[in-house]
Formats: structure tokens, C-alpha cells, sequence
């Protein structure tokens, strides 16, 4: 077991190391360049297709632009938003920010991209319907001799998308939060009455198929992101006299990495240096933890997007854009100012999600903490809903639509699983397959960037943008 242990460890950091980095920020970087920022310079248009304003519902597809832009967020925003910028600001500090943010903005060219592609390139399932992903704009736009390429992104999308992290985290965090102060001290106990609870809960709404999904992330993401904006917009206030002061640095330790070459001075293994010094090591560890949060690049969006109402690629690939800058630059921003503000991420032996409840339990002490709960438990059942659709069209692709629609019984199983059981070694390995879904993804989406480039050009002439 410790062999395993250790080998889940390695294939974990090896999957997010330097090589997938590059691919995910540098092809990031060379998209809005090759791209001449074009779907930047659109963005009232994005905002006017995902309100509806070209909305037809005689159009190809099942889901309409905002039930798919809501359907991908609500898997991007969990605990990664949460948890995953505690831990880099405890490593790095408030440079680490800056890295989330250009992290954020290479992932909204990333999005554009490839759920473009999902549109443009979509394909038909075994039971004749439209479908849209990876796996479809890999053999429809690259040809069937790429279909290995399409084979390997399904495969790891059937194990990447399966929920342990999520409920993993979510129990952990029902448990310190609320039931063991409570007096229910017994952990073992409560994961099993936690994960029968949310496999209850996720069958109800997985097995009724994307509409039901996407009906449901339509009302539940808006309302969780608004209640957790809320929420640190009440800490930023109460430490009002704070706010200046870490916002500059933001920008002066992303440069400076002061807290970063603490850490490492510190003994912490998690802050090592990187090309040569421990400016490199955060500007690692800043966009290693945006990408994981806002997935661009991965696949996962450009499966939702592709299910979209629209006959113009291009429409969706804007309001899939928007995607990034809402987890990134606004979600991932909004927990990692309250941690510094409240100076939660300088606490001893407090790290991830505890930090984030130390933040909030400082500024609201009597309902701090559990006002992070339902925010907590908002995005990490959110985030169950879009995997299990995840994993079902990906199995589907590979197996056919009858025996795909059996992921779901897998998936749900997986919950109550995850809950009651020490993942630690699952959970590396789980989020090494993961990130091996980009492979696929970005190179069939470089490869494939002139047809966007093309599509964006038409579209742009023909609307007299």
C-alpha cells in the first residue's frame, strides 16, 4: 500500500509538472496572440449571447448558452476555489495571486478555443445524436487516423471525472465544521450517513439526463456565487483598512516571492525552487493551481458546450470564455483576498479549507464558519452533477449509449465511497488522470486553431463587428 502510495504521489506531480505547464499556459498564451486578442476585444458581445439575446431554439443542440455556461462552472467552482488558493497562498503568499490571474486570462483563450471546436466539430453518438467534446472535434476535425487520441481522452475522462475530490473534501470539511463540534465525534459514522445523503441527492438529478443537470446548475451556480461574493464583499469590509495593503502586494511579492523563499527557508517541501530560483517556483506554483481550478484546457467545458442551442460556433466559444474569468479572476480572488486580510494564511497548522473557515469564522464569529459551509457544500454537490455527465459521455463515446448510461450507477457509488474511506493515494491518482485529459485536448485544439481563427473571422464580418 505504501508503494502505492508513493507511486499515486509521483504520477500526481509528475501529470501537473513542467511539460503539462507549458501545454496548458504556453498554448494558452500563443492562442490569444495567434488569435490577435480578437474574442477579448468581444466581450459585450459574450455577455449579450449568454443572456439570451441570440438565443434559437430551432437550433442544433439541447441546452441553451447560459444552462451551458452554468452547467461547466458548476464543476470548475468547487473546492479548488476554496481549498486550492489556501494552499497556494500558504505556500506563496499574496504573489501567488498574480500567477492565478494570468492563469485565469490564458485560460479564457483556451476556453474560446476549444469550445468552439465543440460546436464546429461535433459528432453522433451510437444512438444518432448530435454530440459535442474532445473526443468528437478530435475525429471530426482531425480525422479518424487521430481516433487513438480521442480513445486515450475518454478513458482518462471515465476515472478523472469520478466525484472522490469533491466529496473527499466536502466530508472533511462537514465534519470539522459542523458535526464533530456538534458532538458527533465519530467520523466513520458520518461519512456513511454524508455519502448516502449526496448519492441520494446526485441520483435524483443525474439520472435525469442533461436537461435536468443544466436546469439545476441554471439555478443553483448563480445563486452560490452570489451568496459567497456577498459574503467576502462583508469581510473586505469589516477589514476595510487591510484591503490596500494586500491588494499592492499582490503585485510586489509576484516579483519578489518573499513569502514563497520563507516557506522554503522554513523547511516546507512544497515551496522548492524552479529554474533556478524561487520567483520560478511560485510562478509554478500559482499557474499550476489557477489551471487545476479553472480547468481550461483539460476537455470537461467543451463536452457542455457542445450540447449548446446554437448553429454559430464562434457564440459559444465567447460564452465559454467567460468562464475562467468568473472562477479565476472573481471566485479565486474573492477567497484569497479574505485570507489575507484577515491574515488567516499566516495561522500555524492551518491549511486549505480550515484556513478559508479561519478567515471567515475572524470577520463573522458566531456564523463565520458555518456561512463557508453552505458555500462549501453549494459548489462541491454543484460540481457532482457536471461529472456525472462528464464520465457518461465519455463512456458512452468509447462503449456506445446503452452501456455509457451505467456510468451513472458507477459514479453514484463512487460517493458514498469517497466518504467513508481514506483516499489519499485515490486521490493523487485520480487528479494525475485527470490532467493527462489535456494531452488530447490542447493538441488536438492547436492543431485545430486556424479553423477557429477562420470561424471567428466569418462570424466577426458577418455581424459588422
Amino acid at each position: 500500500m505504501q508503494a502505492f502510495t508513493d507511486f499515486a504521489s509521483a504520477f500526481s506531480s509528475l501529470a501537473w509538472g513542467l511539460p503539462l505547464l507549458i501545454l496548458l499556459v504556453g498554448g494558452g498564451i500563443f492562442l490569444m496572440f495567434y488569435s490577435g486578442f480578437l474574442p477579448f476585444r468581444h466581450l459585450r458581445h459574450a455577455f449579450a449571447v449568454l443572456r439570451g439575446k441570440y438565443d434559437n431554439d430551432l437550433a442544433e443542440g439541447e441546452i441553451t448558452h447560459f444552462q451551458a455556461l452554468t452547467t461547466a462552472l458548476s464543476s470548475t467552482i468547487g473546492m479548488g476555489n476554496i481549498a486550492g488558493v489556501a494552499v497556494a497562498i500558504a505556500i506563496g503568499g499574496p504573489g501567488a495571486v498574480f500567477w492565478l490571474w494570468v492563469s485565469g486570462i490564458t485560460g479564457m483563450a483556451i476556453k474560446f478555443f476549444t469550445c468552439t471546436l465543440s460546436v464546429l466539430y461535433r459528432g453522433k453518438d451510437s444512438a444518432g445524436k448530435t454530440q459535442g467534446g474532445p473526443m468528437y472535434f478530435i475525429t471530426e476535425g482531425l480525422g479518424k487516423n487521430w481516433k487513438p487520441l480521442a480513445i486515450f481522452f475518454s478513458l482518462a475522462g471515465m476515472i478523472g471525472a469520478l466525484p472522490v475530490i469533491n466529496v473527499n473534501q466536502l466530508t472533511q470539511a462537514l465534519n470539522d465544521i459542523l458535526l464533530v463540534p456538534a458532538g458527533y465525534a465519530d467520523k466513520a459514522t458520518n461519512g456513511w450517513i454524508i455519502g448516502i445523503g449526496l448519492a441520494v441527492i446526485t441520483a435524483i438529478v443525474v439520472l435525469g439526463g442533461l436537461k435536468r443537470i443544466s436546469n439545476t446548475a441554471a439555478r443553483v451556480v448563480p445563486s452560490m456565487v452570489v451568496l459567497y461574493f456577498v459574503s467576502v464583499i462583508g469581510i473586505l469590509v469589516v477589514n476595510a483598512d487591510q484591503v490596500p495593503q494586500y491588494f499592492m502586494m499582490i503585485f510586489t511579492d509576484a516579483f519578489g516571492a518573499d513569502s514563497y523563499a520563507a516557506a522554503a527557508e522554513a523547511g516546507n517541501e512544497d515551496a522548492q525552487p524552479f529554474l533556478g530560483g524561487m520567483l520560478g517556483g511560485l510562478i509554478l506554483l500559482g499557474i499550476r493551481r489557477g489551471a487545476f481550478s479553472n480547468e481550461a484546457g483539460i476537455g470537461t467545458a467543451p463536452m457542455a458546450h457542445g450540447a449548446a442551442k446554437t448553429n454559430e460556433p464562434v457564440r459559444e466559444g465567447l460564452v465559454a470564455m467567460l468562464g475562467p474569468a468568473i472562477d479565476t479572476l472573481v471566485v479565486c480572488t474573492l477567497t484569497a483576498l479574505a485570507i489575507l486580510v484577515t491574515d488567516a494564511w499566516q495561522l500555524a497548522g492551518v491549511k486549505g479549507v480550515s484556513m478559508t473557515a479561519a478567515a471567515f469564522g475572524e470577520s463573522f464569529p458566531v456564523f463565520g464558519k458555518y456561512l463557508l459551509l453552505l458555500c462549501v457544500a453549494a459548489f462541491s454537490i454543484s460540481s457532482l452533477f457536471s461529472y456525472s455527465y462528464y464520465g457518461t459521455k465519455c463512456m458512452s463515446y468509447l462503449f456506445g449509449v446503452e452501456i455509457g448510461k451505467y456510468y451513472n450507477l458507477f459514479y453514484i457509488a463512487s460517493i458514498v465511497a469517497a466518504a467513508v474511506t481514506s483516499f489519499g493515494a485515490i486521490l493523487d491518482l485520480i487528479d494525475g488522470v485527470f490532467a493527462l485529459m489535456a494531452i488530447p485536448t490542447m493538441t488536438a485544439t492547436l492543431l485545430l486553431a486556424p479553423k477557429v481563427k477562420a470561424a471567428a473571422r466569418d462570424y466577426f464580418a458577418r455581424m459588422n463587428f
